[in-house]
C-alpha cells in the first residue's frame, strides 16, 4: 500500500479500496468557518433569549405588583426600560399594567423575530 501526502488508501473489510483525505487538523478553512458561524448563531440566540426573558420578567413583576424597593425588581425594571427603548409608549391604555404588558411584550416580540432573522442569515454563510 502506498501513502501519499494528501490521501491514504484503505481497504474495507469487504476488500474494496477507498481513499480518505488527510488534511490539516480541524478540517481547514471550511471547518473553521462552520465553527465560527456556529458560535455566532449560539451567541445571537443567547443574547436574544436573555433580552426576551428580562422583558418578560419585568412584565410579570409589574402584573403582580412586585416590591419596587427590592434590588432585583429594581434592576430588572431598569434593564427592561433600556431594552424597550422606542416601544415603551407605542400604546397608551389607561391601565398601567396593560400598558407595560403590551409595550414591553411588543419589544420582546420584535427582539425575538429580529434574533431569529439574524440567526437564519448567519446560517446561510455556511
Amino acid at each position: 500500500m502506498t501513502q501519499e501526502r494528501d490521501s491514504a488508501a484503505r481497504t474495507d473489510p469487504g476488500g474494496t479500496a477507498r481513499t480518505r483525505r488527510i488534511g490539516p487538523p480541524g478540517g481547514g478553512v471550511a471547518a473553521a468557518r462552520r465553527r465560527a458561524v456556529g458560535w455566532l448563531v449560539t451567541l445571537i440566540s443567547i443574547v436574544t433569549t436573555v433580552v426576551v426573558v428580562i422583558l418578560a420578567v419585568h412584565i410579570v413583576f409589574v402584573a403582580f405588583d412586585a416590591n419596587t424597593g427590592n434590588a432585583l425588581v429594581h434592576r430588572i425594571g431598569s434593564w427592561a426600560g433600556h431594552l424597550a427603548w422606542q416601544f415603551k409608549d407605542v400604546f397608551q391604555p389607561k391601565n398601567h399594567k396593560a400598558e407595560i404588558a403590551v409595550n414591553y411584550g411588543l419589544a420582546a416580540l420584535v427582539y425575538l423575530v429580529v434574533g431569529r432573522i439574524l440567526v437564519a442569515l448567519v446560517r446561510r454563510v455556511r
